[in-house]
């Protein structure tokens, strides 16, 4: 299965709570929706990227839980980014201060804040370009440091605020440099 972009604009203009209703109501898919308003329907991803993104996320959190410096989240979790969009991260880290800034109603739905640090990791079935335009669109709403982990080509595209691209080659020993401090992920 492809992901699947819908149009809305012609139709219908969908709030953050029509949005958030419009989930719950379909919760056997993953939703997302860009900036411009494009209902993206996500398709799942097979046991091998499942297993790797499972694994991203236990090292995070085990290294979250020794620093205790912020939360971790899964592909799971939607965040509404300044500039609209509703987007969910493979893996997520928001520093403490800031999910603490947040009301209870807005951790409970989608919280309305781009994450600190977000992983992306490019499954079989999507293609690097639309995942390189979501990497941009972190960073342009104010993402501190992103990882595109890109499996197919051997390769890591590291997102820093206001910075250009860096590509290195797998295998390589990522740093979360001052934004995790002292967090390593081998890929």
């Amino acid at each position: 299965m492809n992901t699947v972009v819908l149009n809305l604009k012609p139709i219908a203009h969908l709030t953050d709570e029509q949005f958030y209703q419009l989930c719950i109501a379909n919760g056997d898919l993953s939703l997302e929706m860009n900036a411009a308003g494009e209902l993206i329907i996500v398709p799942p991803v097979g046991g091998e990227s499942g297993n790797q993104e499972a694994d991203l996320i236990t090292d995070l959190n085990n290294w979250n839980r020794q620093a205790k410096l912020g939360k971790v989240f899964s592909s799971s979790t939607i965040f509404i980014l300044p500039n609209g969009a509703k987007r969910s991260p493979d893996a997520a880290w928001v520093k403490l201060e800031r999910w603490e800034a947040l009301t209870l109603e807005q951790r409970k739905k989608f919280p309305p804040l781009v994450p600190d640090f977000a992983i992306e990791l490019r499954s079989e079935t999507d293609r690097l370009a639309p995942i390189q335009g979501k990497m941009q669109e972190y960073i342009e709403n104010g993402l501190r440091l992103g990882w595109l982990i890109n499996p197919q080509d051997k390769q890591v595209e590291i997102y820093r605020l206001e910075k250009a691209v860096e590509v290195m080659q797998m295998p390589a020993i990522l740093s979360g440099e001052d934004i995790l401090p002292g967090f390593e992920l081998q890929v």
